[in-house]
């Protein structure tokens, strides 16, 4: 049989299995923790950027930790090693399961791997950006989280770095000198916010791009250097709108693409007069879908 029809058949295959795959054993799961989350920061709206503690946007897992265990965003235990929680504050901390900028995939695949005895481990942060059981503003927060982790002494568990800026200058300034690093954008979270559950206007991310899931409806052959390999996605929003996702990609995910029925994420700038997102790019896999966001 043709290399092209055998993988064709096998992303078939695949997209039959994996809805089943992605269902998480009922041991391994509880209701998705209320987390607060954020909106989008545009830089023509009238945001006093002074009034914000300015932080990176980390590229990692989502984790929640309930004072016992930890948790992902979609209500998954992590299979973590016991040394690595060892020490930590009885109290819930919201943070970012990372291995460094760039490495979403190798996190994610770690924490998804569920294998406690993985030498990745070593080299994983918890890095946390706020304390949900907390009620205080997030500027009481921030000097709490410094305080409570510096106490607990563990070296890879660390609150994420937090800034102020005096205006719309020295954010773009900073945006710039992440991006330029190697990181995906900035956190804004205003001085006076409480730790709500669900979608915030005081919280926010800065990032020089958009990015979105959609899930994956076909292939279309490669051409050229690609032939006998992926040549797009073919992917399908929420909403019904298809469109074609061309770039990202390495050669060994064109060799094995994401297969039909999956969910990947995908970066664009802007939207189409039609709403079709500009200059779509892939990110990554989707392993976990995020739960509706909370009311």
């Amino acid at each position: 049989m043709p290399r092209h029809l055998t993988r064709l058949l096998s992303s078939a295959l695949l997209a039959l299995l994996l809805p089943c795959a992605l269902l998480p054993h009922p041991a391994a799961a509880q209701a998705p923790p209320r987390l607060m989350l954020a909106t989008v920061y545009h830089a023509d709206a009238d945001t006093g950027v002074a009034q914000y503690w300015v932080s990176e946007k980390l590229d990692g897992v989502r984790g929640r930790w309930d004072g016992h265990a930890l948790w992902t965003r979609g209500g998954m235990r992590v299979q973590a090693p016991d040394w690595f929680t060892e020490g930590w504050p009885t109290v819930p901390l919201d943070g970012e399961l990372w291995l460094g900028r760039g490495r979403f995939e190798d996190a994610s695949g770690t924490v998804r791997a569920g294998d406690a005895a993985d030498p990745a481990w070593r080299r994983m942060r918890f890095m946390v950006f706020d304390l949900p059981g907390d009620g205080g503003t997030f500027d009481t927060r921030v000097r709490h989280m410094r305080d409570l982790l510096d106490a607990a002494g563990v070296a890879w568990l660390r609150p994420v770095a937090q800034y102020r800026v005096r205006d719309r200058d020295e954010l773009d300034a900073l945006l710039a000198t992440v991006v330029e690093a190697g990181g995906e954008g900035l956190m804004l979270h205003h001085e006076d916010a409480r730790y709500h559950a669900g979608r915030s206007d005081d919280l926010l991310k800065y990032k020089p791009y958009d990015d979105a899931e959609a899930r994956v409806v076909a292939h279309t052959p490669g051409k050229g250097k690609y032939r006998g390999m992926l040549g797009a996605l073919v992917v399908e929003r929420a909403d019904g709108l298809r469109f074609r996702i061309g770039s990202g990609f390495s050669d060994a995910q064109r060799a094995a693409p994401p297969p039909v029925g999956s969910m990947v994420t995908y970066r664009y700038n802007g939207l189409s007069n039609k709403g079709v997102p500009r200059f779509a790019r892939f990110l990554h896999v989707r392993h976990e879908l995020p739960p509706p966001d909370p009311r």
